[in-house]
């Protein structure tokens, strides 16, 4: 009798063990196996293939070969064929403007091919005026169009209030320059607004005037745009604004984006992506850099959580603008413009959107609330400002070695020197290497040859070990990470000529900047950014391999599916 118990007991013990190996086994089975195409892991400073990949409730279960693969099959389990497609990591956006692409979506386009069709003021009037019906604006209500760029008008010149006066005489119009560093208003936007002949310059910012007075002409650049802010970022109806949010996360998924940015969130606009998070509208991860205006408001208060995603919602840090843009001629450079500034008779070298003292005010407070710091720095006296600012901040608090991951967003007008202070001092320079071809031209104009060559000089920067990312600032250019890999490795501009042929970037390289460095700016290094075991199964899909294909032609693949934690959130029509 004791005998037949203890034969019970071990066929009982024996039947627990078996099923804890079956559930063993079926917590290892795969979800989701890809095979039958280059399956490119961006691991390393060299490419490196797989034959299989295989995820589980939305994560990177195995990364490996197809035998090493077979342990992970399930009845469940789909096997997906390539058919010879090019499987990789998510790409992701190091900056960008979310949510003013969303707003563009109900303006008018007044860009110039082959973005748009503008290409003269009386083409901008004919968009706004097309606006004004399609929206059946009534007197008093605003108009706003974007994208507008003096240097492909064939006026060469900005508009004035004069030009807009003309057609819109009861209508406060605003046009936002490509650039997002000036804008265009009219009569009656500028009295709304509240700017006049008696109206001072503020700091960090100009109000063009009209020759021999001081009416304004209708530019407004830089910090002078503030004022213009209640206006344009004021709140639409709830369901419209929502449904913007919507439209825009599917265009990022279009172009193979897992992880977006909204960078120099406005404080009009917070409650707008707190609402898109909380109803589930974020498909795509989406990280926010508040503006520094309301940096007290934010940074040490416990009024945010910083650097952590709520549904699909992550505040990363502070967004500051330091400088403007180069070819607006605002950017803050130590050697002069060579062409004519508007607004400026010598010495034109652009100017800071801030002080000195204010901006080592703001990195102190964001370094002792251990809050990432993401600066618009486009030209190397503004750099040259971030860098003091970084010394003067951690001087002040006594921290030299903490990882903060500072990033200068565009780095665009450097110098040497200044890429191995970022080296020094661990600071990331994001680079923006449309540049090269939406202003390449320009940019030889109004800079001359030696510094337009070393314009985002991201081969520069890998040489010295510096993991840089690039990004499109879209909508200053579109939402396209294929065309801006193409830019980073062929850096050609419009008129067919290479600005700066040793800033060329390898296809991997250029990638690398996409996906993998993308990652590690925002902390994200451990999760996303590369495929390996573990990691978020955030995917994209390319018709082709821009490792194998002509430099030339990498333009042409196209985004065939992108897949966010496992699922599926777009997919080509083939």
């Amino acid at each position: 009798m004791q005998q037949m118990s203890k034969l019970k007991l071990a066929l009982v013990f024996a039947l627990v063990q078996l099923l804890g190996l079956v559930q063993i086994a079926h917590a290892q089975t795969a979800d989701t196996i890809y095979r039958g195409g280059d399956i490119l892991t961006m691991e390393g400073k060299s490419p490196k293939y797989v034959a299989r990949l295989a995820v589980k409730d939305g994560k990177i279960l195995f990364v490996g070969s197809a035998s090493g693969s077979r342990k992970f099959i399930g009845k469940d389990t789909v096997i997906v064929d390539l058919r010879g497609k090019t499987l990789l990591p998510g790409f992701i956006d190091s900056h960008s403007h979310l949510l003013t692409y969303a707003d563009s979506l109900v303006q008018a386009d007044l860009n110039p091919p082959p973005i748009g069709r503008v290409k003269s003021i009386s083409d901008i009037l004919s968009q706004l005026t097309a606006l004004k019906t399609k929206q059946q604006a009534g007197d008093g209500e605003w108009l706003v169009g974007q994208g507008y760029d003096q240097d492909f008008l064939v006026e060469k010149r900005h508009p004035t209030a004069a030009d807009l006066d003309v057609v819109f005489p009861n209508n406060p119009v605003v046009l936002l320059h490509a650039s997002g560093h000036m804008l265009v208003a009219n009569s009656a936007a500028l009295k709304a607004s509240g700017i006049n002949a008696s109206t001072q310059d503020p700091e960090g910012g100009t109000i063009i005037r009209k020759k021999g007075g001081n009416e304004p002409e209708g530019l407004v650049q830089e910090m002078a745009m503030v004022a213009f802010n209640p206006y344009l970022n004021a709140p639409r109806k709830p369901e419209i604004d929502l449904d913007l949010v919507r439209r825009s996360v599917e265009h990022y998924a279009r172009n193979g984006i897992t992880t977006a940015a909204e960078h120099l969130l406005m404080p009009e606009k917070m409650p707008l992506l707190e609402t898109a998070a909380q109803q589930g509208l974020l498909r795509i991860d989406l990280v926010a850099t508040p503006v520094f205006l309301i940096a007290s408001e934010l940074v040490g208060t416990g009024r945010i959580k910083w650097g952590e995603y709520r549904n699909g919602l992550k505040y990363q840090g502070i967004k500051v603008a330091v400088d403007g843009s180069p070819q607006g001629k605002t950017a803050f450079l130590t050697k002069p413009y060579l062409t004519p500034v508007p607004g400026c008779t010598m010495e034109c070298r652009g100017f800071a959107n801030i002080s000195q003292a204010d901006l080592n005010k703001l990195f102190v407070l964001n370094y002792r609330n251990k809050v990432q710091i993401f600066a618009h720095t486009n030209g190397d006296a503004a750099i040259d400002m971030m860098i003091m600012a970084h010394k003067f901040a951690e001087q002040q608090i006594g921290e030299s070695s903490t990882d903060r991951r500072t990033v200068i967003v565009h780095s665009q007008i450097m110098r040497a020197d200044q890429l191995d202070a970022y080296k020094q001092f661990g600071l990331l320079p994001t680079f923006f290497t449309n540049h090269v071809y939406y202003w390449g031209d320009v940019h030889l104009a109004n800079l001359g040859a030696e510094r337009a060559a070393f314009l985002s000089p991201m081969k520069s920067a890998f040489n010295r070990g510096i993991p840089a990312t690039n990004h499109t600032d879209a909508t200053v250019t579109p939402i396209d990470q294929i065309f801006l890999l193409s830019t980073s490795v062929n850096r050609k501009s419009r008129s067919g000529k290479v600005l700066g042929g040793a800033e060329r970037v390898t296809p991997y390289e250029g990638l690398r900047a996409i996906t993998a460095n993308g990652a590690y700016q925002y902390f994200e290094d451990k999760t996303k950014g590369t495929l390996e075991p573990g990691k978020l199964a955030d995917i994209v899909i390319l018709n082709r391999n821009p490792l194998k294909v002509a430099a030339s032609t990498i333009q042409n693949i196209k985004v065939v599916e992108t897949i966010k934690q496992g699922k599926t959130i777009y997919k080509a029509v083939e």
